[in-house]
């Protein structure tokens, strides 16, 4: 398929997550989702302290991946900007000079690692997300889009809030397993994606999630039946993505912003 990233496609009910054979075409596009992701996260004030990071695997090199340079705004994310960073932390393309955040490293790297249907994570401290985490426990069905991720959760309980280490990656890859969202503890929200826009509009729907559960404490669930219906509907493989393509639409309406010069 011919790759056209300065505009959005038509997107309807029978749409298909695009297909790209060509390794060049697959990694502009991974990183064209990067980039507008970072600018998505930007847009609802989230990484403003410098906190997060998106990244996505290189389709040549699978022990590497994209992410944005460290130093560089979440507004300002390009296909330009994002830096590839090898198995052992060091940028081998892109922009080198602010380095990375190594915690970006530490993390990613070995859920991307362990999880080869990955091909991408996201993570970020929001509003709701880091707060829910504090009180380690997992979301409940009480609220639609909860029932995407309450058969597909898990916890992280460790302490090391700073992940300065790849040992701590290591214990959230264990914890997260074949998840595709892991609550951290007293930390935030993470989800894995087969693309970086699965992994964003996952993101985003669990931050939604997450405020739910903060502002309605003593909530009534649905029943685990009822449930498991919804999520037969909405936890579909392609949900991720769909929602990344109308956050996307409303946040970043011109794509070509991330194209560079």
């Amino acid at each position: 398929m011919a790759l056209e990233l300065d505009r959005y496609p038509v997107i309807d009910y029978d749409v298909e997550v695009p297909v790209v054979d060509d390794p060049d075409d697959l990694r502009l596009l991974r990183k064209w989702e990067v980039a507008i992701g970072y600018r998505i996260f930007s847009a609802l004030r989230w990484g403003q302290l410098g906190d997060g990071h998106i990244t996505a695997r290189d389709p040549e090199r699978p022990d590497h991946f994209w992410v944005l340079g460290h130093g560089i705004p979440f507004w300002a994310a390009t296909v330009d900007n994002l830096a590839l960073v090898g198995p052992d932390g060091s940028v081998v393309d892109g922009p080198a000079a602010g380095g990375i955040n190594y915690a970006a490293h530490n993390i990613h790297w070995p859920i991307l690692a362990a999880r080869p249907d990955l091909v991408s994570a996201a993570h970020t401290h929001t509003q709701f997300g880091t707060p829910w985490s504090a009180n380690v426990r997992p979301f409940r069905p009480i609220s639609q889009e909860a029932c995407v991720f309450v058969y597909d959760q898990s916890i992280y309980r460790g302490e090391d809030l700073e992940v300065a280490t790849m040992d701590g990656g290591h214990a959230i890859a264990e914890a997260m397993g074949a998840t595709r969202l892991c609550i951290l503890r007293n930390h935030g929200l993470l989800t894995g994606g087969s693309s970086p826009g699965e992994a964003v509009g996952l993101f985003v729907m669990a931050e939604r999630v997450a405020e739910v559960h903060v502002k309605a404490p003593d909530a009534v669930p649905i029943s685990d039946d009822a449930a498991k219906a919804v999520e037969g509907t909405m936890g579909c493989d392609t949900v991720g993505w769909r929602v990344f393509q109308w956050l996307a639409r409303d946040l970043v309406p011109d794509p070509s912003v991330v194209l560079g010069d």
